[in-house]
């Protein structure tokens, strides 16, 4: 059994490792090819937390862990990592990030892989090595540190992806469907391996996924998300405990927690518009929201997550 409990250590003066404000990206603005991708997106993600984002193809869920990345800005709304902006958190490498593809560069051995953020933090050589030993040991992968990536398995390069994510000790790791390509039982053993992993290094994770099995086994919050434009129309609870094993996905909480997600998916692909001025949300896991406040022209209604539930964040 894992335990996913884990104690990501919170900078001072702030008690959240994320927080979008009303956050929308609109790629192309203003051009024929104009293209509403996220809509007034309000998350918070606390210390500890194992959020995943689930929606359909094309949703927007890479596009907002891009935002938290700052790998793209957004066209309107803000994004604080770790109380600060997000490119300042880039700066100072705040988080690692994992992508579906292990990235790993073919000519640089399993360790030197590893030790690439931190020779680019300026790490000396003797620190670096005793940071990849440590992390290898973690990922237990000690016996392929001299190894080169590809002579290694696709779930074995994952994982050194994982702890050279890892190594600089971020309190933030951000993945975008790192197991998609894996089978499904190299990618049920990942799944374990990752809150293994997290639990021991102490870190908060936002994760990118299409399976609803994945996410409710590895999250202690599933958020989802509506078809283009994305918004967040629902989050669901994972309470099945800090202990997550091979039991976890037999047991009756687990299957029951797919459906909800599931419903909550169908819901919020039926409940949406092709704009961004949608008015109205539903979803299984919320009580039914609809905003009847008049609007302002030009001002659409927005439906906004908080941590007292959805809210329309729309002047009147």
């Amino acid at each position: 059994m894992i335990d996913i409990r884990n104690t990501a250590p919170t900078p001072p003066g702030t008690a959240n490792v994320v927080a979008v404000d009303g956050a929308s990206m609109v790629f192309n603005e203003g051009r024929s090819n104009e293209v509403d991708a996220l809509c007034d997106i309000d998350l918070v993600i606390r210390p500890g937390e194992f959020v995943s984002l689930i929606g359909p193809s094309g949703c927007g869920k890479s596009t907002l862990l891009r935002l938290i990345a700052n790998l793209l800005s957004p066209s309107s709304g803000t994004v604080l990592v770790n109380g600060k902006s997000a490119h300042q958190a880039r700066v100072d490498q705040d988080y690692g990030m994992a992508f579906q593809q292990s990235g790993l560069f073919e000519w640089r051995s399993v360790e030197k892989n590893i030790e690439l953020p931190l020779e680019l933090k300026g790490w000396k050589k003797a620190a670096r090595r005793a940071r990849s030993t440590e992390m290898l040991e973690l990922v237990k992968l000690s016996d392929f540190a001299e190894h080169m990536p590809w002579q290694l398995s696709g779930g074995m390069q994952q994982r050194v992806a994982i702890a050279r994510a890892l190594a600089a000790h971020p309190a933030l790791l951000l993945m975008d469907e790192p197991f998609g390509a894996l089978d499904e039982m190299t990618r049920e053993h990942m799944q374990t391996e990752l809150l293994r992993i997290c639990a021991a290094a102490g870190t908060t994770v936002v994760f990118v996924t299409h399976s609803i099995p994945e996410a409710v086994y590895l999250s202690s919050r599933v958020v989802v998300m509506s078809p283009r434009p994305g918004r967040i129309t629902g989050v669901i609870d994972v309470p099945l405990g800090s202990d997550r094993g091979e039991d976890t996905r037999e047991d009756d909480t687990f299957y029951k927690l797919i459906t909800e997600v599931r419903e909550a998916l169908r819901a919020s692909e039926t409940g949406g518009s092709s704009g961004c001025g949608n008015s109205s949300w539903s979803a299984s896991t919320f009580s039914r929201i609809s905003c009847r406040r008049p609007r302002r022209s030009g001002v659409p209604c927005s439906i906004g997550l908080t941590t007292s539930g959805m809210r329309c964040t729309s002047p009147a």
